[in-house]
């Protein structure tokens, strides 16, 4: 097995911790750090270290001083802004896309520039530089429409307009905030699926798959968020159409990086609507997906480490294991969450239960009396040999906080047929 090491995780949510909490769990591993991290993670043995997920020198220097062998980083702002770059420059190990390769999530245009250049599906789309010619080329994608923010927008500069008026209206809004430029897509239908492929150069394995729940309130209502929910596994997906979903975009994908020489060592997220017409991609992210990645884990029977450590050797990677448990997770999110979260509200010490976990996220103080600290606070989360037992225990949980400044989604498994 050889000795054991230490690893460093950049990040501080509900996907930071999930990834923390599985690493913890690896025979390889003997201290996971993360920065900064969350009190919640003393409860799964992870260390929290002070230093901010953009501080790039100091965590650079902790990783030297704490021998740590490689870093995982989690969220998409520091890989867009070169964290992997500034690493390697330092002769240190760390898992995640170059600057160069994450504009496939830090610029729409160029995602979809690259897409087509290797002929993977998506929308029919345009990007626009300017107010008028946006107006002026709405009416040729039909209506509902997507208007997109170019840039970052935290899973949430995204606005489907559902006629002409609303989309003039989001136009001007998005260009009056700032953006240099948005882009318009023609709105697809059918089911969203969340598909995560572990890269390493031209290998690559598929991890397991899951469906978020985007929509601040239930039956998808409101404005989208980073996430409010999500279930692996997916027992509406037939084994073929997840074939088609590889063959047709995953395939094609690994090949433009490769073609393109973007040496992507890290996870690439393919978000899919399964059209009439084949699947079609939405987006990449160039990360692991939260709130996904805290079902997703927990199924993975391969270890992670083994996974990670592989990749950025560049050795064969290990097949991926999958475990027949199904998990489902609910996030306990701030009220007024994603437009004005409240900060600062008490939730107590939550009870803790058989059978629930908690993946915390953003919260504050400590765990005999945690604080909100805004967004989404917490995921509330269960395995079990069906979805339904797991849906049922996570739900039983939520009925008996209470809660009053927080929100949760009711509904969430219910396209797996869960009540």
């Amino acid at each position: 097995m050889g000795e054991q090491v230490n690893v460093l995780v950049v990040g501080q949510g509900g996907r930071e911790f999930a990834i923390a909490r599985k690493l913890q769990a690896s025979p390889r591993v003997k201290q996971v750090y993360c920065a900064p991290g969350n009190v919640g993670m003393t409860t799964i043995g992870v260390q929290p270290v002070d230093i901010a997920e953009t501080d790039f020198t100091n965590l650079i220097r902790f990783a030297k001083e704490h021998q740590v062998i490689w870093t995982f980083v989690g969220p998409e702002d520091c890989l867009v802004d070169g964290i992997i770059d500034d690493f390697q420059a330092a002769g240190l190990q760390a898992f995640g896309p170059t600057a160069r390769a994450a504009q496939l999530e830090g610029s729409k245009e160029y995602a979809l520039n690259f897409m087509n250049s290797y002929g993977v599906p998506t929308a029919q789309h345009a990007s626009y530089r300017d107010q008028a010619s946006a107006i002026a080329h709405v009416d040729q994608f039909g209506f509902p429409v997507v208007i997109k923010e170019n840039g970052l927008a935290g899973g949430k500069g995204v606005v489907i307009a559902p006629d002409k008026t609303t989309a003039v209206q989001t136009i001007k809004e998005m260009f009056s905030q700032g953006q240099s430029r948005l882009v318009l897509e023609e709105c697809l239908q059918g089911p969203e699926y969340s598909m995560f492929v572990l890269l390493s150069d031209d290998q690559y394995r598929i991890l397991p798959m899951a469906q978020d729940h985007k929509r601040a309130f239930d039956g998808d209502q409101g404005p989208n968020t980073g996430g409010m929910g999500a279930y692996s596994p997916l027992p509406q997906l037939d084994p073929a159409d997840r074939q088609a979903m590889i063959d047709q975009v995953v395939v094609p994908t690994v090949h433009g990086l490769v073609a393109g020489n973007y040496h992507y060592h890290g996870i690439l997220y393919i978000g899919l609507i399964l059209t009439q017409d084949g699947p079609k991609v939405i987006e990449y992210n160039v990360r692991l997906g939260d709130p996904e990645t805290q079902v997703i884990l927990p199924r993975l029977r391969t270890d992670l480490f083994d996974l990670v450590d592989a990749a950025l050797s560049d050795r064969p990677l290990p097949e991926v294991v999958v475990s027949d448990t199904a998990c489902l997770g609910v996030v306990l999110a701030a009220k007024g969450y994603p437009t004005d979260p409240q900060h600062n509200q008490p939730l107590g010490e939550l009870p803790r239960v058989p059978d629930i976990d908690l993946d915390y996220a953003n919260v504050s103080g400590d765990l005999a009396d945690l604080r909100g600290a805004g967004g989404r606070l917490l995921m509330v989360l269960a395995q079990a040999d069906n979805l339904q037992v797991a849906h049922d225990r996570v739900y039983d949980y939520l009925a008996r906080l209470n809660e009053p400044e927080c929100f949760y989604r009711h509904d969430i498994g219910a396209k797996a047929g869960l009540n």
